[in-house]
């Protein structure tokens, strides 16, 4: 893989093509299984809490291709093509491949990590819990906490642009110029910010999972000598 050379600078080269398409065909898959089968295709491919009944070791690849709306899927598959494509022109489809998946299953072991940690300090030796009102077992409420969506790996993608070409501009609501250093940083103190203060149904710590494995990567990468 360190020795590929790119003969040409491809818009949408190869790897980042055939994962949009594919992100885009299980959201397709998933409103079709709802409107025709009533089935929630999130309960079978979303990454659920490893400690409930529904987790599959499986999910840990899958969740990456389900989406909760169409806005999650278009920003995150915005950001896989605006910063995908020109890692994968420098690095190949093979290292750029490794690097999104590695990234997206790191933020998926990461957002496992912390829900354990919440449920073994806040929850455990409770046999129900209290959600709006509505008194539910323990074993139904582990179920509903799932993980969706390609952002793991799309922040991991992020933080790999903001290493490799720390002094590229990039323009915050196409109009703000900054550099993709701070760019990176400030998305980082965001993430880790409202991973805990916000009360949302954003999974923060896998966002900053993406990053962690992909800061990883680069780093063995640079040190090996091959990270171009």
């Amino acid at each position: 893989m360190s020795d590929f050379r790119p003969s040409g600078f491809a818009v949408l080269p190869t790897v980042v093509k055939n994962l949009l398409i594919i992100n885009v065909l299980f959201f397709l898959a998933t409103m079709a299984a709802d409107v025709v089968f009533r089935i929630d295709l999130k309960d079978y491919l979303g990454l659920h809490y490893i400690g409930a009944s529904d987790f599959q070791p499986y999910q840990l690849v899958t969740y990456m291709f389900m989406h909760g709306d169409f806005g999650h899927l278009f920003f995150n598959m915005f950001a896989l093509w605006m910063f995908g494509n020109t890692l994968e022109n420098i690095w190949g489809p093979n290292r750029f491949l490794l690097f999104y998946f590695a990234c997206g299953i790191g933020a998926g072991l990461v957002q496992e990590l912390v829900q354990y940690i919440q449920y073994a300090t806040t929850l455990q030796g409770y046999a129900n819990v209290n959600m709006g009102g509505h008194i539910i077992p323990m074993s139904q409420y582990l179920n509903l906490l799932t993980t969706v969506g390609a952002s793991g790996a799309v922040y991991g993608i992020l933080l790999a642009f903001g290493m490799m070409f720390p002094n590229s501009t990039l323009y915050i609501y196409f109009a703000i110029p900054i550099k993709a250093k701070w760019f990176v940083l400030l998305y980082g103190i965001i993430e880790l910010f409202a991973g805990f203060s916000a009360v949302d149904n954003v999974a923060h710590f896998a966002h900053l999972g993406g990053m962690l494995f992909g800061l990883i990567l680069i780093l063995y990468w640079k040190k090996k000598g091959n990270l171009y």
